[in-house]
């Protein structure tokens, strides 16, 4: 489908170049009906897109002239001239995380043939886990859990001053609590198989990579290799913890990946870092009674509100965590093995020649995540990322520059990385390419929560931001 203008040189070029491959075109000559001024403002909105041509290929926004003599030269014009059915799936999600379930659940109901690839890499200390991401397994659920484990041990500290007495020493039993969280996490996992078998969804647990055009090469556990194809992809790998690339960092650290099923309790901590996850991490920690110590590099919680960083980490510092600040870890070295065993930390002041040194049983690190994108073959197909970040840049429909691809979650450049936000995308994702639907997902001003000892939630921009987007003088 080409909506053209008859006098427009760049529409006659691609004209003729559909023509040469012998496809038959409906065009639309906007010039020459009453209301193609209309045609053209409801084409802006859905594809973002105000010049002619305007072209279609097998209901895919292929873009304008530039861009479908691209798509020619690299051979992808080709593959999308091919019809659909000879796809063996509508939809193949890669990530099976809470963005790329949402979306392949909703593509699903919405009658098309749907498949979903999930695998899990193992943390540099073997840890893995089942359907469903992040959020249900090393994220948002158990840490939830974990925190409220810590808030009943505050509330049983607090209840003897309103009259509750009782005699013996209470202490905390970490494997039993560890048992009980992944109990509860593998019934998500149940669910989320069960939810993905009830609606027809194909689930194969394997590693997905872009081989070519429209083709996906899916590795097992075991090293075995199937090939897939599909009229589209939507990409939601999200992201895993970032290691500091300095001796005895994978060996002997543990992240976030690793902490919620670790075996045995793990001691004396160090954690490393001041993201939510970093004082999430020594909060809870430090509830469930360990002596826990925050190193941090600069700010807390950065791209939140300064001033409630600070009070979140004065509430923290009051009640037992200890921060070393401006300082940062040039090596881990072991000292004694055990569960756990026995680090020592030796650490660099990010102002002057100052090194320190600590001896304690766990290692945490929880300074940023990358994303999962530099390994799945998106340099074949000509997808984009941002070289740096590895983030996905993305058009207002979550659409990559590659037009039959698309991204939710995590990996998306300039995007909230939050759960609820991913599902969101995912579904109006399905209902726009399968659904007919026009809604676009809303990034703005979206509520956050931190679940430090002080729970800390916002909505909107930080007072920084806001001076950086409006000045100063503009705000009250």
């Amino acid at each position: 489908m080409i909506f053209s203008k008859s006098y427009c040189p760049h529409c006659t070029r691609v004209k003729e170049l559909f023509s040469s491959l012998g496809v038959q075109c409906n065009i639309l000559e906007l010039d020459q009906v009453d209301d193609g001024a209309n045609v053209q403002e409801v084409l802006s909105e859905i594809t973002n897109q105000r010049t002619v041509p305007n072209i279609f290929v097998n209901k895919v926004h292929m873009g304008g002239c530039d861009r479908t003599f691209q798509a020619h030269q690299s051979g992808l014009l080709q593959k999308l001239l091919q019809e659909d059915s000879t796809y063996d799936y509508d939809l193949i999600v890669i990530g099976g995380g809470s963005g790329g379930l949402a979306c392949a659940q909703e593509a699903a109901i919405l009658g098309k043939k749907v498949m979903v690839l999930d695998f899990v890499v193992p943390s540099p200390q073997g840890t893995s886990w089942g359907l469903g991401g992040t959020c249900v397994n090393v994220g948002c659920v158990p840490k939830k859990l974990m925190h409220q484990a810590a808030l009943l041990g505050q509330a049983l500290n607090d209840s003897r001053k309103f009259g509750w007495e009782y005699g013996q020493q209470v202490k905390h039993n970490w494997e039993t609590m560890t048992e009980a969280i992944q109990n509860h996490i593998s019934s998500l996992n149940w669910g989320h198989r069960l939810s993905l078998r009830e609606k027809s969804v194909d689930y194969v647990n394997s590693y997905g990579e872009f081989v070519e055009h429209h083709r996906i090469k899916a590795t097992n556990r075991k090293g075995q290799e199937t090939s897939y194809t599909a009229a589209k992809f939507v990409i939601a790998t999200g992201k895993r913890p970032r290691y500091l690339g300095i001796q005895g960092d994978k060996e002997y650290c543990i992240t976030s990946d690793d902490l919620f099923s670790l075996p045995y309790c793990p001691g004396k901590t160090l954690v490393v870092g001041a993201s939510y996850v970093a004082l999430e991490c020594a909060g809870v920690l430090t509830g469930l009674g360990l002596d826990v110590t925050v190193m941090v590099r600069s700010v807390l919680l950065r791209g939140f509100d300064q001033e409630m960083a600070e009070r979140v980490g004065s509430y923290m510092e009051q009640h037992g965590v200890k921060f070393l600040r401006k300082f940062v870890p040039v090596m881990v070295q072991q000292l004694e093995k055990g569960s756990p065993g026995k680090l020592k930390v030796v650490a660099k002041s990010t102002k002057g020649p100052e090194t320190i040194e600590g001896v304690y049983n766990t290692v945490l690190l929880a300074i940023g995540r990358d994303s999962c994108t530099r390994k799945m073959g998106l340099d074949k197909i000509g997808v984009k990322i941002n070289k740096k970040t590895g983030k996905i840049p993305v058009n207002d429909v979550e659409q990559t520059n590659v037009p039959y691809v698309y991204a939710v979650g995590d990996i998306l450049e300039g995007k909230l990385e939050l759960t609820p936000v991913a599902i969101q995308a995912g579904k109006l994702l399905a209902r726009r390419l399968f659904g007919g639907s026009l809604e676009k997902c809303d990034y703005i001003n979206v509520p956050t929560t931190v679940f430090t000892p002080l729970e800390y939630g916002c909505c909107g921009l930080s007072e920084e931001k806001a001076i950086e987007v409006y000045k100063k003088e503009n705000l009250e």
